[in-house]
């Protein structure tokens, strides 16, 4: 029986354990510190604790007393293996009266026969809660002939084991529980974003969520939104988004091109004249920014207001009020502002032509759209849906695009963006005589490398080849690979195929699934 001294011992370790568990430290923390309390209180040396795997497969070392050679989380033991393998398997506790006669003690943690003078017991009990095994505890202790010495011992390893039980059961609870929380989070996030593409905007880039985000944070207020990009990008799209998800949806949308009129027309298409304003100002007439009253009213290249529309637009953002040309008649105004601008406004008011007050007034929420060239996962999605617009439209079945039109389209830096992108796609469909988009029915400005360059340069042997490889590519994949039915198809010899299928370089088994 163990002496009133080892027995106090054992309850300050219990104790202190406890202190350990209700103390709120990381978990490594505190088996770490568990280790160091059974060496410090009862003498107990080369502590070790390893964790089940997530898989439930094997162990995972967590926490080693003294000198090791292994880092936490590198070292791993199959279920089964060994004392500790043979632990987590049974879940039974296991104490070795001497590790030199044990032939299933692997010492693979310490190497005992370098490092230890004399006999040693070892003792592993299963960290277990309920049912479930999490893991072992494992000690060394001094050889003691008695054997009911031992087996208090592991009585004592044992209630220590259960204790930290419950604080790893815990812990694999609530690391699960997050898991499962943000894997539910992302799965909500991937929803909404899906929910926040607006129906008429194609695009499942990482630079397109952001502008749908954009677009539903913005939309159910009224704040003056300036939306940016290069030309061809699609702002009258976002512009359109931004009013239909609003609380204006069932108002007017009125869109204005500041760049097609002049000053004295804009003025007046803004701000509406009285009769004889001006020469030709027969009868009293609105303006867009009263016929989108309750609604929106998109402005589409503001950058282009002259200086002098500036100053009267400043009064709109202002004071909500407008007088109509030929008028000193004030009237109040309930428009929501949409602003558009491919140009830099930044540098027009460092030279002087867009005035500083106007440009905080309209720049409250900026919405920047990414060029094509920055969303090339993209294009082909575009391209598909302006295949599918076109088709109809156009009263042409387009089946497919092939593989050397990708190429074509995804290589391209689409300058004038995604108008560019539907005017090319709207051709190729024009000019496609077999239901497949080839690359040879692309604009020559998207001919690179082997058909012609950014020029359309290409040479007569250059065009023709690409011609001959997209349609022996399509013969292939109609007959699945098959070269014989493949030359049935082209009308030619299957020895000529096989010539031109090697001189470009073609693999037919790619097309047999």
């Amino acid at each position: 029986m163990p002496s009133d001294s080892r027995r106090v011992q054992e309850i300050e370790t219990i104790l202190g354990l406890s202190r350990l568990i209700s103390s709120g430290l990381e978990q490594q923390d505190i088996l770490s510190a568990t280790l160091d309390l059974l060496h410090d209180e009862l003498g107990w040396s080369r502590g070790v604790i390893l964790l089940v795997t997530p898989d439930k497969e094997g162990l995972i070392l967590e926490v080693a007393r003294d000198k090791t050679p292994f880092q936490p989380g590198k070292l791993t033991y199959s279920r089964g293996e060994g004392i500790v393998g043979y632990v987590v398997e049974t879940g039974l506790p296991v104490a070795v009266p001497k590790v030199s006669e044990e032939p299933k003690f692997l010492d693979r943690i310490y190497n005992r026969r370098q490092i230890v003078q004399g006999e040693i017991s070892f003792i592993c009990v299963p960290i277990i809660y309920e049912s479930e095994v999490l893991g072992t505890l494992s000690i060394d202790r001094e050889y003691n002939p008695d054997a009911a010495s031992l087996e208090h011992d592991l009585q004592i390893l044992k209630i220590i084991a259960g204790m930290l039980a419950y604080d790893v059961k815990a812990r694999r609870q609530t690391a699960e529980l997050q898991n499962t929380f943000e894997e539910e989070n992302s799965r909500l996030r991937t929803e909404l974003m899906e929910r926040f593409r607006p129906e008429n905007i194609i695009g499942n880039s990482n630079a397109m969520r952001e502008v749908y985000q954009a677009i539903y944070q913005v939309a159910p207020s009224d704040a003056t939104v300036l939306i940016r990009g290069e030309s061809g990008t699609g702002k009258e799209l976002v512009a359109h988004a931004i009013h239909v998800a609003s609380s204006r949806a069932k108002k007017p949308f009125v869109k204005v091109n500041c760049a097609a009129l002049n000053e004295n027309l804009l003025e007046s298409e803004l701000f509406g004249h009285e009769k004889g304003a001006f020469t030709g100002a027969v009868a009293q007439r609105k303006g867009r920014i009263e016929d989108a009253e309750g609604g929106t009213l998109f402005l589409d290249e503001i950058g282009d207001f002259s200086p002098v529309i500036q100053v009267k637009f400043l009064r709109v953002l202002q004071d909500r009020t407008i007088e109509r040309v030929g008028s000193n008649v004030s009237r109040q105004v309930n428009v929501r502002l949409l602003c558009a601008t491919n140009r830099n406004l930044e540098d027009a008011m460092t030279a002087g032509t867009f005035r500083e007050d106007l440009y905080y007034r309209i720049n409250v929420f900026p919405i920047m759209l990414p060029p094509l060239r920055d969303r090339r996962g993209d294009i082909m999605l575009l391209a598909n849906h302006f295949i599918e617009k076109g088709s109809k439209r156009l009263n042409k079945s387009i089946k497919r695009i092939s593989a050397s039109a990708i190429d074509l389209l995804t290589g391209y830096r689409w300058p004038g963006n995604v108008r560019e992108l539907e005017n090319t796609v709207e051709r190729a469909i024009l000019v496609s005589t077999e239901g497949v988009i080839h690359g040879h029915h692309l604009p020559p400005t998207l001919q690179t490398g082997r058909t012609a360059n950014a020029a359309g340069t290409g040479t007569l042997e250059e065009r023709v080849g690409i011609f001959e490889q997209d349609i022996i590519i399509a013969a292939l994949k109609r007959s699945k690979g098959n070269m014989a039915a493949a030359a049935t198809d082209l009308g030619t010899t299957s020895r000529i195929l096989r010539y031109k299928v090697k001189q470009y370089n073609i693999e037919p088994k790619q097309f047999a699934r």
